[in-house]
């Protein structure tokens, strides 16, 4: 931004009145005017991805006061005075405080830098004020890594960067109108410069944390939750978005044998279901009792941040040395209903490896008083359904029969009744269950789940609700298979007398190809999406596929380059047991090596630095030989008059060189670029007349 003594002109300015200015053209525009609203929109790119983290009255207040200044930029108006711009912070400090009960932390923090640099170009009337900005906007940048750390921030603070590097070298370039194509280069190629440092900062960095890994609390989730109602889990079906992504060293396992286990629920209260709070002693609860069957199955899990402190693992991950999943900084525990718990909730994406037997059995073999917390049913809800099941104990054929056969009778139902599988079911009264399971039979996953295992209570046989995700995409990306939040699930287990809990998946009676071929329902799509898709389907999915494979390599190699990954390049490079002190010493190694090669390229390529002012240094040299003493500041026209002031005559060639220089380099229609023709003619006209004052003494000449 070229602020001198012109830009400052519009504090004087008088206002033209309240009429929007007319828009001269962006080629027309002034050269401060130009920068300014060049500047606003680097700002208003950088602010717009806060726009969904910041409260109401500043997602307005913000764009209000920048288009208030390109407005003032446009029509050559005054800018506003301090006071005006105290009391507008004064007013916005008041609103955070209202907003976030506090003028401190990352919300309160990032909206205060929001309000601080769009209100400073108010007040930018010097280039001071110019470069504040500028370190505003660098700051306001990393503090879009607070909320997400995806590909898509990552592009968009790329062109912020670039954007301010483009505005902080035009405000370099005071004189002229350099065009915005110029400075934008200049800007990348320095970027360009910055690459290797980067990379060298990124691989050998120490990652120390809390400070390298940023909490995404505020956008991080699974869409699991520690409890469920009905259509909880169908709302999820809304959402695309990857929860996480597995990768088998092997063959990938069929669809129907992919459950991740997350929270399992047994309490019910008529309308929600939660965790069990157990009522007997941990003697008499049922145990784990954990058989593993057939071969394990090795595999590499990413997890999306969460607000749960639990891990959804492929059933059943043991707790075993070579099989539990090991993670740095936080301890899992491997509970008897075979959750994962950690000892706090996943904030961050975690990689880890870990290894499963799809086949097994678990839970105690025999009849516990335990098991008799997940038979009771709330008193006064469902009614009909507790008399549905009642008429079914008493028929014959059920009076005796064990759980196997009573879970059977009630696929058959949920297959012949007339179930509808649907994410569209409807909003359930108090008696959810007994209008689903008698009346309307419209339902997802959770609804069947529910009815199922309130059923089965009702039949006396202990029943429980298991929250996860089954399934993945039909494809892998790069190896990985995406399990999305749409792909969320509610299932059933239920008690058999000598085998243990018994996993039953009642949505499979309704929709088998949910399960099999992890065919889950589609939302309705966007209209672009639906534009797109309509046009050409291929399209639709290869874009995605390849927006999803970039987005999965920049978690796997960047996101989630860790210490370990970092102590592993060591070991790679001949370290054999890496240490921080190892990462120290390279890093600085490097960053030396690295100064010391940039000082030998600056030394070397010294001649391209400034020739202009190195000719002047050369030129001021060679006329101290002749006699004539010039300042450094003076131009050529000045050393001319004093060669002509002090030679008279005899220094004319050497006079009309120096003027010519002077054309070139000044001139309308003039070289910026001095010829070296120039130099080698310059130097034989002062050869020349040192020649005759030696030949022709007392003529004042230095010899």
């Amino acid at each position: 931004m070229a602020l001198t003594a012109a830009g400052a002109a519009h504090d004087t300015t008088a206002v033209p009145g309240l009429r929007l200015p007319r828009w001269p053209g962006w080629s027309h525009l002034p050269r401060e005017a130009r920068d300014t609203l060049f500047q606003l929109g680097v700002i208003g790119w950088t602010v717009l991805p806060h726009l969904l983290h910041l409260p109401l009255w500043c997602a307005l207040l913000v764009p209000a006061i920048l288009l208030w200044r390109a407005w003032l930029s446009i029509s050559n108006a005054p800018l506003p005075s301090r006071w005006a711009v105290v009391a507008v912070l004064l007013l916005a400090a008041a609103l955070t405080w209202w907003s976030e009960r506090t003028l401190f932390g990352k919300e309160a923090g990032v909206t205060m830098l929001v309000v601080l640099m769009s209100l400073k170009m108010l007040e930018l009337r010097a280039r001071r004020d110019a470069l504040v900005v500028f370190f505003l906007g660098f700051f306001l940048v990393l503090t879009h890594f607070l909320y997400s750390q995806s590909l898509l921030i990552a592009l968009a603070t790329l062109i912020s960067v670039w954007g301010l590097l483009t505005a902080l070298v035009l405000s370099h370039m005071p004189v002229g109108r350099p065009p915005l194509l110029r400075a934008g280069m200049v800007a990348a190629r320095a970027a360009v410069f910055a690459v290797p440092l980067m990379a060298v900062l990124f691989l050998l960095f120490p990652r120390i944390s809390p400070l390298w890994g940023l909490p995404q609390d505020a956008a991080g989730r699974t869409g699991l939750s520690g409890s469920l109602r009905m259509g909880g889990v169908a709302e999820l079906a809304n959402d695309d978005s990857v929860a996480m992504r597995v990768r088998f060293f092997g063959r990938a396992p069929p669809p129907e044998a992919l459950y991740f286990r997350g929270p399992v629920l047994a309490a019910f209260d008529g309308r929600e279901w939660t965790r069990l709070a157990p009522s007997f002693t941990p003697a008499l609860r049922p145990r784990t009792d954990l058989q593993l069957l057939g071969a394990p199955l090795r595999y590499e899990l990413t997890i999306e941040p969460s607000r749960l402190n639990l891990l959804p693992l492929l059933e059943v991950t043991p707790d075993r040395p070579d099989s539990a999943p090991h993670i740095d900084g936080m301890n899992a525990t491997f509970r008897p209903d075979l959750q994962w718990q950690v000892n706090q909730p996943v904030t961050d994406r975690l990689r880890f490896e870990a290894q499963a037997w799809p086949l097994y059995r678990h839970g105690p073999r025999t009849a516990v008083i335990g098991l008799r917390d997940l038979v009771t049913l709330p008193a006064g809800y469902n009614p009909r359904t507790l008399a549905w099941a009642a008429a079914l104990r008493r028929d014959p054929r059920y009076a005796e029969a064990d759980p196997h056969t009573l879970a059977k009778a009630l696929y058959d139902h949920i297959g012949s009744a007339g179930f509808i599988y649907t994410l569209e079911p409807g909003v359930y009264g108090r008696d959810a269950v007994d209008e689903f399971w008698l009346d309307r039979k419209l339902g997802f996953c959770e609804h069947f789940a529910s009815a199922f295992v309130v059923v089965m209570r009702a039949l006396d046989v202990p029943a429980r609700i298991v929250t996860g995700y089954q399934g993945t995409d039909a494809e892998p990306v790069d190896g990985y298979w995406a399990v999305r939040q749409s792909h969320a699930h509610a299932w059933a287990e239920y008690w058999q007398p000598g085998e243990g809990w018994v996993r039953a998946d009642p949505t499979a009676a309704v929709a088998p190809d949910r399960i099999r071929r992890s065919r889950h329902l589609v939302p309705q799509r966007g209209i672009v999406e639906q534009a797109i898709g309509s046009v050409s389907p291929q399209l639709m999915a290869s874009l995605r596929g390849m927006w999803e494979q970039f987005d999965n390599r920049w978690n796997q190699w960047v996101l989630n380059y860790s210490r370990g990954r970092q102590f592993n390049l060591l070991q790679q490079l001949g370290v054999d047991t890496p240490s921080w002190t190892d990462l120290a010493y390279m890093l600085i190694g490097l960053l030396s090596a690295a100064s010391l090669a940039g000082a030998g390229w600056a030394l070397w390529d010294r001649h391209r630095q400034d020739p202009w002012q190195r000719l002047q240094q050369r030129v001021q040299q060679r006329l101290a030989m002749l006699g004539v003493e010039v300042q450094t500041h003076d131009g050529p026209r000045t050393r001319a008059a004093r060669v002509r002031q002090q030679l008279g005559d005899t220094g004319a060639e050497v006079a009309e060189a120096l003027e010519a220089l002077e054309q070139m380099r000044y001139a309308p229609g003039g070289s910026a670029r001095v010829e070296r023709t120039w130099w080698t003619g310059f130097q034989a006209a002062a050869n020349r007349l040192r020649a005759r004052a030696a030949a022709v003494p007392d003529t004042g000449l230095a010899t």
